[in-house]
């Protein structure tokens, strides 16, 4: 598929994907979601991209929320359309099995801040600006914000943000748990696939189970968790995977993972 507002590459499994609107913002439009869906579905598919960063092009926005013009537009039973298409297209990126990190450059607002929440690790440059807005337009997030958001923070700081709209900067979402690491624009990037690239050096069956076990019991009481995370251990214990890296930390050497 030829994107018309993503910017797509990949160089020895990792991918970025910039979303490439700079003169709206980054703004989410129908078109940036469709694309967005088709990037998940080639997350889940092609065995080449083996983890993706995701930021914005521009210093000022990783993607500054959605297209105001088509929301004006939406009546409910259009809202509730437009709002599942965006949860499944997030969800997706989120559930493919494959380490996904923002690159957050500057505002990520509304459905930006959803986007980047949907992934499983946030860098974010200093002038970088979060925030839900939605309530000074007279609507609710819609792509995800009231659940993942309260799951990240906290309630009490989620629910803030939620109801009065206000935006926080980057050096307070580093420090109530929605930012991972604060990085110089001009490094973000390079730290961000650094990262990755030290993420992909694991165990890749590992790392899938990993990203598939935090994401079942996430919401679960601790006793049915366990049971889910012993589950997933043995699953682990019966891979080439895991006897090439128990074998190679014997030997003394690095190890040669084949996905097995």
């Amino acid at each position: 598929m030829t994107y018309s507002t993503l910017h797509f590459d990949l160089d020895d499994g990792l991918a970025l994907l910039t979303v490439n609107r700079p003169e709206k913002l980054n703004a989410l439009n129908d078109t940036v979601i469709r694309e967005l869906g088709d990037v998940a579905t080639r997350l889940h598919m092609d065995a080449e991209i083996k983890g993706m960063v995701i930021t914005g092009a521009g210093q000022k926005a990783f993607v500054a929320g959605a297209d105001i013009g088509e929301l004006a537009a939406l009546d409910g039973s259009g809202g509730a359309t437009l709002a599942k298409r965006g949860q499944d297209v997030f969800r997706r990126l989120e559930t493919a099995g494959k380490p996904v990190i923002a690159a957050v450059n500057g505002f990520a607002l509304g459905g930006g801040c959803e986007l980047a929440m949907a992934c499983h690790l946030r860098f974010a440059s200093p002038n970088a600006k979060f925030g839900q807005p939605e309530v000074k337009l007279g609507l609710i997030p819609g792509y995800g914000g009231t659940i993942r958001l309260p799951r990240l923070i906290g309630r009490g700081r989620a629910l803030e943000l939620l109801l009065s709209g206000n935006m926080i900067d980057a050096a307070e979402a580093h420090r109530v748990g929605l930012v991972n690491r604060v990085v110089e624009q001009v490094e973000l990037i390079a730290e961000s696939s650094h990262l990755l690239r030290t993420i992909l050096a694991q165990g890749p069956l590992a790392v899938r189970f990993l990203l598939e076990t935090v994401d079942a019991v996430e919401s679960l009481p601790l006793d049915e968790a366990l049971p889910i995370e012993a589950a997933r251990f043995g699953d682990c214990c019966a891979t080439d995977d895991k006897r090439e890296g128990t074998q190679a930390f014997l030997e003394k050497r690095a190890p040669h993972f084949s996905g097995n």
